[in-house]
C-alpha cells in the first residue's frame, strides 16, 4: 500500500465531559469527572482541568476524590453520548468519500487522491469546522500518511488542535517522542522496552528487527514498524451493526424451567462476550419463547449501556418469566442485543459493580487464550436441552 496516502485522524475532545458542558455551560473549565458516583466505581472520562490533578480514565473513584475533592461528579448517560456521536458520524459521512468509525468518539478519513481536487489539509479544517459548528462539540485532527501518524499527531495536538505531518517530516515528529504514545502499545512491553533503555520513539526505530523479534516476537515486529512511521492498515469502511442474537430449538419440547434459564445465562454470556470483543455495548433486550404449538411470544426491555454479563443476564431472565405464561411445552428460546453503540470497554465504567467488571475482564482473557467455551458461569452449564 502506497506512503503518500493521506489519512485524517478526528477525535473527540474529552467527549463524554463535552457533551454534559453542551447540555450545562456552567460546567465549563471545571474538573468534571464521569464515572460511578459510590467510591466502589472508576472514573470513565474526565475533564482536561480534572486531569491536571493525575485523574485518568479507569482510575478508581475513591483515588479521584484524593486528588481532586472538589471535583464535579456526573454519573453519565451513554444514550445522549451515543446520540452525539451519531451526529459527527453522520456529518463526516456526509461530507468525505471513505469513512472508519473507531470508536464512539474517533474516526479515520482516507482522502488519498482527493488532494487533486482540493488542499487534504484545508478541507480537514473546513470539516473540522462543520462539525464543531454543527454540534457545538469541540474536535481536533491529525493528517498524515496513515492511520498511526495521524493518531498520534492528534493526540499531540488536543485539546482544540490541528497537526498536519507530511510524509518528509514523519520520522522527526515521532522520534523524540515517548515510546508510551504508540497506539497499541500496552504496560507491560512500556515496562520491558525501559528496562532495556528504549524510551524515546527513536532508540526503538534503531532497534535491530531480529532482535525485536527474539524479545517480542511479531509484536516487536509490529511496534518497530510503528516506530518508523510505517502503517499499512486500510480504513475499514463505517457500517453500524443494528443487533446480535442467538437462538436454540429444542430436541424434545420442554418445560424443564430450571434447565431453560441456565440455556439463557450460556446464550447471554455468549452474546455480551461477543459485544465486549467488538467494543459495543447494547441499550435493549429481545426475548423470545416459541411454544409447542409454534406461537411465538416476545417481550422486550430498554436498558442502560452496558455489555456486562450480570444485568443482562438478570434482565433476560425477567423477559423469559414474563413471555412463558402459558404453561405449554417450549420448543425455541431466543435472545436479541439491539440498539447496538461503539465504544471502549471504559463505557462499561458506569458500572456501580467493580468486581462484576473485573470478572468480565478475567473470564474474557481466557476465553480469548482457550476459547469461547472455556470458561462459563455456574449458573450457564449446558444441560442439552
Amino acid at each position: 500500500m502506497s506512503t503518500d496516502r493521506q489519512i485524517i485522524h478526528m477525535d473527540q475532545d474529552a467527549f463524554f465531559v463535552s457533551v454534559e458542558v453542551r447540555k450545562n455551560p456552567e460546567l465549563t473549565g471545571k474538573p468534571v469527572i464521569i464515572g460511578s458516583l459510590s467510591d466502589r466505581g472508576v472514573v470513565a472520562s474526565c475533564s482536561y482541568e480534572a486531569r491536571k490533578f493525575g485523574i485518568h480514565s479507569a482510575m478508581p473513584a475513591r483515588m479521584a476524590r484524593m486528588l481532586c475533592p472538589h471535583g464535579i461528579w456526573i454519573r453519565g448517560n451513554m444514550d445522549e453520548y451515543s446520540k452525539a456521536s451519531h451526529e459527527i458520524t453522520e456529518i463526516l459521512k456526509e461530507n468525505v468519500p471513505l469513512i472508519e468509525k473507531a470508536s464512539i468518539d474517533e474516526h479515520y478519513i482516507d482522502m488519498t487522491g482527493m488532494d487533486k481536487h482540493f488542499g487534504t489539509l484545508l478541507y480537514a479544517k473546513e470539516l473540522r469546522a462543520k462539525v464543531m459548528r454543527e454540534t457545538a462539540l469541540p474536535i481536533s485532527f491529525g493528517l498524515s500518511v496513515n492511520k498511526t501518524v495521524s493518531k498520534m499527531a492528534t493526540n499531540e495536538c488536543k485539546p482544540n488542535g490541528e497537526l498536519n505531518i507530511e510524509k518528509a517530516v514523519v520520522q522527526p515528529f515521532l522520534n523524540p517522542l515517548s515510546i508510551r504514545k504508540i497506539p497499541g502499545l500496552g504496560e507491560k512491553t512500556f515496562i520491558k522496552l525501559s528496562d532495556m533503555g528504549i524510551k524515546r520513539i527513536y532508540e526503538l526505530s534503531q532497534v535491530h528487527p531480529e532482535y525485536m523479534n527474539s524479545i517480542l516476537g511479531k509484536n516487536g515486529i509490529w511496534l518497530l514498524k510503528k516506530a518508523k512511521g510505517i502503517d499499512d492498515s486500510p480504513i475499514i469502511p463505517y457500517q453500524e451493526q443494528k443487533s446480535i442474537g442467538t437462538q436454540t430449538t429444542f430436541k424434545n419440547d420442554s418445560i424443564d424451567l430450571v434447565a431453560i434459564n441456565y440455556l439463557l445465562t450460556s446464550m447471554v454470556m455468549e452474546l455480551a462476550f461477543e459485544l465486549r470483543q467488538k467494543k459495543k455495548q447494547t441499550a435493549c433486550i429481545t426475548v423470545t419463547v416459541r411454544y409447542s404449538t409454534r406461537e411465538d411470544v416476545t417481550k422486550q426491555a430498554v436498558i442502560s449501556y452496558t455489555a456486562l454479563d450480570g444485568p443482562l443476564i438478570k434482565k433476560v431472565k425477567e423477559l423469559f418469566k414474563a413471555a412463558y405464561q402459558k404453561r405449554l411445552l417450549i420448543r425455541l428460546v431466543g435472545v436479541r442485543l439491539s440498539n447496538l453503540v461503539n465504544g471502549f470497554e471504559q463505557i462499561d465504567l458506569y458500572s456501580e459493580s467493580e468486581e462484576q467488571y473485573s470478572l468480565c475482564q478475567a473470564m474474557d482473557k481466557i476465553r480469548r487464550r482457550f476459547g469461547p467455551d472455556s470458561i462459563k458461569l455456574a449458573s450457564g452449564i449446558n444441560l442439552n436441552l
